[in-house]
């Protein structure tokens, strides 16, 4: 029992007279390092019934539509890729690669099988417009061709 009188006189009073009833009114202004469960969003993530936009040169619409021909999932597996690389935050951005990707993530995404992406990915690879850092990682052009990076002054920094 003594020690609890010791320790109720102990909460009560600190040594400066100040009460711990201050402590605590001064404590309560801080929030706490643990965010609620709601607060807590994937980094980069959007609500879903927001809107968002994605910036995509005029070069890919005048130029790339129509000098190649690439069907839809070739386009949207591009896109995909470009936006990842270009338009997200992401740490290799000057060097135009793009963040690690696993190819079941990805088909579950677009909604392609993974052989499906595979041949996709071989087809955007033939045109020049991303070439393989490693499964699941690739460069991506800014825009598109090695002469259009060239024409429009597209430097990468040196990653190799």
């Amino acid at each position: 029992m003594v020690y609890v009188e010791f320790y109720e006189n102990i909460v009560n009073i600190v040594p400066g007279g100040i009460l711990m009833e201050d402590i605590r009114t001064i404590l309560s202004q801080f929030h706490s390092r643990k965010r609620k469960e709601s607060d807590v969003q994937k980094a980069g993530s959007v609500p879903a019934d927001s809107p968002v936009t994605s910036e995509i040169p005029d070069v890919f619409f005048d130029t790339i539509l129509q000098k190649f021909k690439l069907n839809r999932h070739e386009i949207s597996l591009l896109m995909f890729l470009y936006r990842q690389t270009w338009c997200r935050a992401n740490l290799y951005k000057s060097h135009g690669i793009g963040p690690m990707n696993s190819f079941a993530e990805v088909s579950r995404e677009l909604a392609f099988s993974v052989d499906e992406i595979h041949q996709y990915l071989r087809t955007l690879e033939n045109y020049g417009f991303i070439e393989t850092v490693r499964s699941g990682q690739y460069f991506v052009r800014k825009y598109f061709t090695e002469e259009l990076d060239q024409k429009y002054g597209q430097h990468y920094n040196d990653f190799f």
